[in-house]
């Protein structure tokens, strides 16, 4: 059969008559009357083989892809004469933008050494809806090649729960809708989400989830561009707004054929040789908006111990030891596992004994983003320092959340902790716990003046200092002392009334001082006087630099005082990162002598680059 076709093809030839003498005809064609946002094409064609074709200045609109070229080619019989022609065509995609009355100017292209120029359009854009051309009932029904419908790709915003509880996971689902290739996409408008806390569920967005679906009776490739898990954080009716986004499609425009309808022709020229191009159509995509209707949380039976954790939770608890010495240091961990809002769950209400130091908890976060969700756990780690002996107890903490699954609040308990603490070594006034230490006692010691033993100077009777040469000159030099002292002594009054200034003067100088000596003691391995001399220096620094009282430092003060000198906000969380990793490794069991060194430079460099800031 194909030999068969070849062969009429070769005698179809022969026949061919090319028809040299045909008037050329280049002209532009677009429709006349368009809207604001509007999208059409402004196609330039041309009966002849052209080449060099020189596109004009486009104004006014936006050009949302093109020039694509592609060739078309018609063939008659007549009389056993078989005439041929070529057409070429050149299509921009443009979008209206502004109301008013537009020109587009001439193109030109070149035809056998000669230049040709198209006739200018003209386009009128108005704000309402352009009116209907002829055949556009058509047009919607068969779209041109070029245009891409609505129904050819779209964008939809779902969400798995639309009257949830404040607090509970919501899971919002962005897809793509597509029946035409999409080279690329991006998101050029993320929708607000005020009202919500939000955790992306996809972190690899170039492995995005595919499948088919048909919606309307046609069939979609679908893939999942962006999925969010929101926690509301009040109630009422809140609205998530549509996303927007940028999609690349491949367009396939087929060249048109003229003359005749033949099955044998139809399947030759349908060929990709005979003009079917591909062209790249740029479309903004909007996604539908969403309402969401939070319930607000039952008031009634609601548990004093409830600070917000909603969804499905379970606690652990666990202490490293139960018996020790006085001023040596334990830890007590409380860890609440689940799924739910889990990273907005505050730290336990942990009652301890008055005769415990406790530092505010290291908190540590094993969570995990999935497509179905947010899940994993959160662990509340307590430094605790008994400082007398004696048997204490940790008391049984109350953790209460609201469970979805049945609509109602419930309560876990944690175990109680019995803990025997024994006298310590008798060390117990050295040690001074950084976030809440208090002034360092100096004891002044006194001397016992004894008897004077050395013999004694005489002088003769009647010699009086009056009746020497050098009197005078003495009577003169006590005003001048006098004088000089008040000057002095007014300027010391004035230095020592400042006594703030003459600390933050110091400061800087004592914590060198005592990093240097914290140098020291890392060359011999001592591990104990290492972490003190660190710890005074990182506290020290603070307690002269800002004049604040050693008994009344804390973390919230180091804090407040950086930000009222406008530290920037990194370097105050350095600070204090450096004052809890220095007392979490001093009083932490274990071996801490790989961490000497970290912390060491670490001091050093948040009290320079604060001295920096400072100045």
């Amino acid at each position: 059969m194909k030999k068969l076709r070849f062969s009429a093809l070769l005698v179809m030839f022969t026949w061919v008559s090319f028809t040299s003498g045909q008037d050329l005809d280049f002209r532009a064609s677009a429709r006349e009357v368009v809207s604001v946002g509007d999208q059409f094409r402004l196609i330039y064609s041309i009966n002849g083989q052209a080449s060099g074709f020189r596109a004009p200045v486009i104004k006014n609109f936006s050009i949302l892809a093109g020039p694509s070229q592609s060739t078309s080619t018609s063939m008659q019989i007549i009389n056993n004469q078989v005439s041929r022609s070529v057409e070429y065509s050149f299509t921009y995609v443009l979008q209206a933008t502004s109301e008013g009355t537009f020109t587009i100017p001439p193109a030109s292209v070149n035809v056998d050494g000669k230049s040709y120029q198209s006739n200018p359009v003209t386009i009128r854009v108005v704000k309402g809806s352009a009116p209907a051309s002829p055949g556009a009932q058509q047009q919607q029904s068969q779209p041109q090649g070029g245009e891409i419908t609505a129904k050819d790709l779209f964008v939809k915003a779902s969400v798995n729960k639309s009257n949830p509880y404040q607090g509970e996971q919501v899971i919002i689902t962005y897809k793509i809708y597509t029946r035409i290739p999409v080279a690329e996409y991006s998101i050029t408008r993320t929708p607000s989400t005020a009202g919500f806390w939000s955790q992306d569920l996809i972190k690899d967005n170039t492995k995005l989830n595919q499948y088919r679906e048909t919606v309307d009776g046609n069939e979609y490739v679908v893939a999942e561009i962006k999925k969010e898990a929101l926690f509301a954080q009040k109630s009422g009716n809140l609205t998530i707004e549509p996303l927007e986004m940028d999609v690349v499609a491949q367009v396939q425009r087929k060249a048109s054929r003229r003359g005749f309808n033949d099955p044998f022709f139809d399947s030759f020229f349908n060929d990709s040789f005979f003009g079917s191009t591909y062209q790249n159509i740029k479309k903004t995509l909007r996604s539908n908006q969403l309402n969401i209707n939070v319930k607000p949380l039952p008031s009634t039976n609601r548990p004093s111990e409830f600070t917000g954790a909603v969804g499905n939770f379970s606690i652990s608890s666990s202490i490293d030891r139960d018996q020790l010495k006085a001023n040596e240091a334990m830890t007590l961990k409380f860890t609440i596992t689940g799924k739910g809002n889990i990273k907005l769950v505050e730290k336990p209400n942990l009652v301890f004994p008055s005769d415990f130091e406790v530092y505010d908890p290291r908190i540590s976060d094993n969570i995990s983003a999935s497509p179905t969700g947010v899940s994993g756990s959160r662990t509340f780690e307590y430094l605790i320092i008994p400082r007398n002996p004696g048997d204490f107890t940790i008391k049984s903490s109350r953790f209460a959340f609201f469970d979805i699954e049945t609509g109602t609040y419930k309560t876990l308990n944690s175990p109680d902790f019995r803990i025997k603490v024994e006298k310590g070594n008798g060390n117990e006034a050295n040690v001074v716990a950084g976030g809440t230490n208090k002034e360092d006692f100096k004891y002044i010691g006194t001397d016992i003046r004894f008897i004077k033993t050395s013999p004694l100077k005489l002088r003769p009777v009647n010699s009086y200092f009056i009746s020497r040469p050098l009197f005078p000159l003495w009577l003169v030099i006590p005003p001048v002392l006098l004088a000089a002292f008040m000057l002095i002594w007014r300027n010391e009054l004035r230095k020592r009334n400042n006594l703030a200034l003459m600390r933050n003067r110091k400061a800087t100088r004592v914590a060198r001082k005592r990093l240097k000596a914290a140098e020291q003691y890392l060359k011999q391995k001592n591990q104990d006087a290492f972490w003190a001399e660190v710890s005074n220096a990182l506290w020290g620094y603070i307690s002269d630099k800002f004049n604040i009282p050693g008994s009344t430092l804390s973390m919230d003060s180091v804090n407040q005082a950086l930000k009222n000198k406008n530290v920037k906000d990194e370097l105050i969380a350095q600070f204090i990162t450096a004052l809890n990793n220095c007392e979490f490794a001093r009083f932490a069991p274990g071996d801490k002598s790989q961490a000497m060194d970290k912390l060491y430079r670490e001091a050093i460099e948040v009290i320079t680059n604060t001295e920096q800031q400072l100045k």
